[in-house]
């Protein structure tokens, strides 16, 4: 006959089967995904590179195109502020600081921003406040025009007069000459911001690529109010670009690509953090690789180094001397061509 448990002991056991599955679902959450996996790194890295490859090829120009022809709308406008340059001063870019972007690429031959302030011998700071659309706040009126006057002296001297053949004759320019010198203008800075544009398009791709994923599990997006811990995150919930206050005074404001907060989880509990990185070469990855490290323990100085995980979603060029830097610094992985090993953190 098969014993009949009493409700204590029934209890007992039942706190037992509880336990053992906190116990295994914490494991989960803390085990090695990619990081002591190097047999697999070669063959890992071969499919990352085919995956970026395969996605420049089919949404970069795409995506280039796009933002040439928005780019374009706002060289034209910057033209009708200066009457098509032909009443270009320093008040254009008093009152329009923005257009320093496209003066920049107006003149014969274009200047990257650092140039600009070496020859103008101006403030690094005014010139990227300006940029922003912005006059600088903590700049005297007097210091401030001055500064102006000497960025107009420069581009006044190196303006291209071939891109505005209007100007010297002093013409009305037509519609059709118009419309090609703000295109050559957009070109111009859109070719100077190409791998920021393409950068930016293929990780808004990755965010969007977890968010599909989480969503199809249940996971509702919602943001997390910065006036709360980040502990008290709702539990079946994750959000995008979310600022963590880290450091052993949480004094530091650190941006985190994704957090995501398990399901059925008690109160008080860490979330988990992923950044997402993409790569379109292997040369610029050495650098990046140490604002991950330095992410990572000031994620562990506020939360413990089991709580305080950084994870990587990547895609692109990640070669093994990346890799190998990653585990050591304690960075686990998660690559976009093999998602479902986010499962492996307890989703």
């Amino acid at each position: 006959m098969v014993p009949v448990l009493g409700y204590t002991a029934l209890r007992g056991a039942c706190a037992d089967q509880v336990a053992r599955a906190g116990e295994e679902e914490e494991r989960r959450e803390r085990a090695v995904i990619n990081a002591d996996k190097p047999h697999l790194w070669k063959e890992d890295i071969a499919a990352s590179v085919d995956l970026y490859n395969d996605w420049f090829i089919k949404f970069a120009p795409k995506t280039y195109r796009e933002k040439r022809a928005e780019v374009t709308e706002l060289v034209k406008e910057d033209l009708r502020a200066t009457s098509d340059m032909r009443e270009f001063q320093p008040l254009s870019i008093r009152t329009r600081p923005q257009i320093i972007s496209t003066l920049r690429m107006s003149t014969a031959p274009p200047i990257a921003r650092d140039r600009l302030i070496g020859l103008a011998q101006v403030r690094a700071s005014t010139v990227h406040t300006l940029e922003e659309g912005k006059l600088p706040s903590r700049v005297g009126a007097a210091a401030l025009a001055l500064e102006i006057e000497s960025i107009w002296q420069v581009i006044h001297k190196l303006l291209d007069r071939d891109l505005f053949p209007w100007i010297d004759p002093g013409e009305i320019p037509r519609e059709q000459e118009r419309v090609r010198a703000a295109t050559i203008i957009a070109d111009r800075r859109c070719g100077a911001e190409a791998d920021p544009i393409i950068r930016n398009a293929q990780e808004q791709r990755q965010l969007q690529c977890i968010a599909d994923f989480l969503q199809v599990r249940g996971y509702k997006r919602k943001g997390h109010p910065g006036s709360k811990p980040i502990t008290e995150m709702e539990p079946g919930t994750f959000a995008m670009r979310l600022t963590v206050m880290v450091g052993k005074d949480q004094s530091v404001q650190l941006p985190i690509d994704v957090v995501i907060q398990r399901k059925h989880r008690p109160g008080g509990k860490v979330p988990i953090f992923i950044e997402a990185k993409s790569a379109g070469d292997y040369t610029n990855t050495n650098k990046r690789r140490k604002e991950e490290a330095t992410k990572t323990r000031q994620l562990q100085e506020r939360f413990g180094k089991e709580d305080g995980r950084l994870v990587l979603f990547l895609c692109g060029y990640f070669n093994a001397g990346y890799l190998g830097y990653e585990a050591a610094e304690g960075i686990d992985w998660i690559w976009e061509h093999r998602v479902d090993d986010i499962l492996e953190l307890g989703i």
